[in-house]
């Protein structure tokens, strides 16, 4: 015997070198072809990239309805009233009225909806409850902003009526998969937490804190969001803002600028867990989306905005391609923006088996999804058939930059077979596939994205 230096089962007699020959051969085709196994049983690829400007949940436009013609696809719409509308007698509420009145409009069909309660709007009819005002509620004219009237905020029968009302709120709305984002509104000057400039008379913290207790409490299932960190709004790190003054004061140098005041309150960061939103300047759409671009597109990233209505560039009616291109660059870069980098799982499963999925991608946006809609794959076989299965990912912690995930979903119920493999994130509202990935995919019927293929075996 000779010690080639291999390990003992690599011993062999050099009085026979052909065996020794053939054996390592036959080790060395034995390693390959469990290698090919390996290989021929995953099923990898590479997903091409695909701007996907308009039409996304949850993020973009969120125009008025009733403005005018709405220039540019949307997914979403904002929709104002008075608590004094809403609830016209105590306790009897016209929640049904309001939503066969306004949520049916023409161009609210189909859109996600932004609300927000008013008791004060400048140049409207006041918002207060005659009710709430026979209770000794007392109010004060102003004439700034075209006038209107402001109500005692912190009067104990306004407290307590508040917090009843945001509870019928959240009783008809909580689980309603069309709210998309809800404002606190109510207190304030267009229901925007101020009085200015008559800045004593906006609500205590006693009463600020009511109402954000009042609101976390009737929403738990519902993104939240304040104009400012004002009052008891400014502790909440789970709490979203909206600036109605975008990009003007969102961060003008001034210490009452809309990203200074949520630094200063440590609610800089909220945005990972809750949206930023908020209205653009009035009627300067052209100058925030043609000059004044580049600090337009700034203010967008360090605020880290989602949504922009219900003024916003859509309302404008213009051939301006310059202005068009600067429109469609900035509702890809708002909120989400998820592209799938690469794939990888098995090419056969035996039936019952569950299916792991994992995928590399990135959120080329500047902030998260913040509801976590199911994420289902959909199994589609030779004659068409569609079966869907639910997958365990959550799409909320795809925060912007890279992202890995390793997803399940069961075979449990799907009979043997060859599929192509579909994903699709579900719109709760209309329990079908709506958010895209921005990748190229054939899109099959009800919006599945097709990407792979595999084989269930018995």
């Amino acid at each position: 015997m000779v010690n080639l230096g291999l390990p003992s089962i690599f011993h062999f007699p050099l009085t026979t070198p052909m065996k020794l020959f053939r054996t390592l051969t036959l080790l060395v085709l034995s390693v390959l072809y469990y290698h090919s196994l390996n290989a021929q049983d995953v099923v990898t690829g590479t997903l091409l990239p695909k701007t996907i400007t308009y039409n996304q949940p949850l993020k973009g436009w969120a125009p008025y309805t009733t403005a005018g013609t709405i220039h540019q696809p949307y997914s979403m719409v904002f929709l104002y009233a008075s608590w004094k509308e809403l609830e016209p007698i105590e306790g009897q509420y016209e929640f049904e009225k309001w939503e066969k009145e306004d949520w049916t409009h023409p161009h609210a069909e189909g859109k996600h909806v932004i609300f927000r309660i008013y008791m004060d709007y400048p140049t409207k009819a006041s918002g207060i409850p005659v009710w709430l005002l026979d209770k000794g509620v007392e109010t004060q004219k102003y004439s700034q902003h075209g006038g209107g009237i402001t109500p005692n905020y912190n009067h104990p029968e306004m407290r307590k009526s508040l917090a009843n009302f945001i509870a019928a709120l959240g009783a008809r709305y909580n689980l309603n998969p069309r709210v998309a984002f809800i404002q606190l509104g109510l207190l304030g000057h267009w229901g925007e937490w101020h009085t200015y400039p008559q800045t004593e008379r906006f609500a205590d913290h006693t009463t600020t804190k009511i109402v954000v207790e009042a609101y976390r409490k009737a929403f738990p299932d519902k993104m939240l969001m304040a104009r400012y960190p004002r009052g008891y709004a400014a502790i909440p790190k789970w709490l979203g803002f909206h600036d109605d003054m975008f990009p003007a004061d969102t961060q003008n140098g001034k210490d009452w600028a809309f990203l200074t005041t949520l630094k200063a309150s440590g609610q800089d960061k909220n945005w990972m867990v809750a949206p930023v939103g908020g209205e653009m300047e009035p009627f300067q759409s052209e100058k925030w989306m043609l000059p004044e671009y580049g600090n337009t597109q700034k203010a967008l990233r360090n605020g880290h905005f989602s949504w922009i209505g219900p003024y916003c560039p859509a309302l404008v009616e213009t051939k301006n391609q310059a202005y068009l291109n600067n429109c469609k660059e900035l509702l890809q870069e708002m909120g989400y923006d998820f592209r799938i980098l690469t794939y990888e799982h098995k090419r056969t499963i035996k039936q019952g088996d569950p299916l792991q999925l994992s995928l590399t991608g990135k959120n080329q946006g500047i902030a998260p999804f913040y509801y976590k809609w199911p994420v289902y794959l959909a199994f589609i076989n030779t004659d068409g058939t569609i079966a869907t299965t639910e997958t365990d990912l959550d799409i909320r912690l795809w925060r912007p930059g890279d992202f890995k995930t390793l997803m399940t979903a069961s075979s449990q119920n799907l009979p043997p077979g060859i599929y192509r493999l579909g994903i699709g994130v579900i719109d709760p509202w209309t329990q079908k596939p709506r958010l895209k990935f921005s990748n190229k995919m054939e899109l099959h019927k009800d919006g599945w994205q097709i990407f792979s293929h595999l084989e269930i075996t018995k």
